[in-house]
């Protein structure tokens, strides 16, 4: 079958079809999909009920995959996997809405991009359905590219070399979550540049969600009033694409050019599982 992509909206997204990618690729299929992801920032495949093993090898295609960190709280913590579930990693059983597990996740609520809080920033994040609930539980993705593109000349040379800091810890606090002593061994703040170019296209987009604590050197609240006006352009309806999950979607998204967020379904009453794989980007930010 012939690769066909279809733009999901008018500014970001596409439904990739007659590939699967569970099967090992052609050269030139990868080559569409790399350029396809490159382009639209979210690419949504169905129909591909992914093993863990299969996600692994098309996950690396685009790079080296992250590990998985904040041992105790984040099932999957040391391996590949982050795993988005009410389901305990070993009994299968539905945990308690009261687990701490389940506040932990909480935070999935709030616009993010993956891993920005680590030393080397994610390229991109692999999501594949393996239970979905019958109601709830869609993604939202929102495009940063769109909301760089929003902003005037002068505005965009005014933040071209801001450095921003983000901190787990932080992102999580907005939940109301707090983390253990050990917790967050391996894990603390970074800085990266706010401002990120596909090496692709040439295309700029920000880094920001709730990872994003401040920007280094301003005053907090000229800080927050930034990065509270981009994530708000981000976000603008005509900037965003809900996903309603079925059985064995897969979504891959651009964690430096858009951000994401869970939103809620019945804990109690319905099952869910989705696996993620992320993918660094290969090297730490230069500034």
């Amino acid at each position: 079958m012939q690769i066909s992509i279809a733009p999901l909206t008018p500014v970001f997204g596409a439904r990739v079809s007659g590939v699967d990618i569970n099967k090992p690729l052609e050269p030139g299929a990868f080559a569409a999909i790399r350029a396809a992801f490159d382009d639209h920032l979210v690419l949504v495949f169905s129909g591909q009920p992914m093993t863990d093993e299969q996600q692994v090898a098309f996950s690396e295609r685009f790079g080296a995959l992250e590990g998985t960190a904040a041992a105790g709280v984040n099932p999957g913590a040391g391996t590949p996997f982050a795993r988005q579930s009410n389901l305990d990693i070993e009994s299968g059983e539905t945990i308690s809405g009261d687990d701490r597990r389940m506040f932990y996740q909480r935070a999935n609520m709030f616009w993010h991009c993956d891993s920005a809080f680590k030393a080397i920033p994610s390229l991109c994040s692999v999501l594949s359905a393996r239970i979905v609930p019958p109601e709830g539980g869609a993604t939202e993705l929102a495009s940063t590219r769109a909301a760089y593109a929003s902003l005037g000349a002068g505005e965009q040379a005014e933040i071209g070399d801001l450095i921003v800091e983000y901190d787990f810890e932080y992102s999580r606090s907005l939940a109301g979550f707090t983390f253990a002593p050990g917790e967050l061994s391996e894990v603390a703040p970074v800085r990266h540049r706010l401002v990120r170019t596909n090496k692709a296209n040439g295309l700029k987009s920000v880094m920001i969600g709730a990872h994003a604590k401040c920007i280094v050197g301003w005053p907090e609240d000229e800080s927050r009033a930034l990065l509270d006006d981009l994530l708000a352009r981000a976000t603008r309806p005509q900037n965003t694409y809900r996903h309603h999950w079925r059985q064995d979607d897969v979504i891959i998204w651009d964690n430096q050019a858009a951000v994401h967020r869970a939103t809620a379904y019945d804990t109690t009453n319905h099952r869910r599982l989705m696996q993620r794989t992320t993918i660094s980007s290969g090297g730490a930010s230069e500034f």
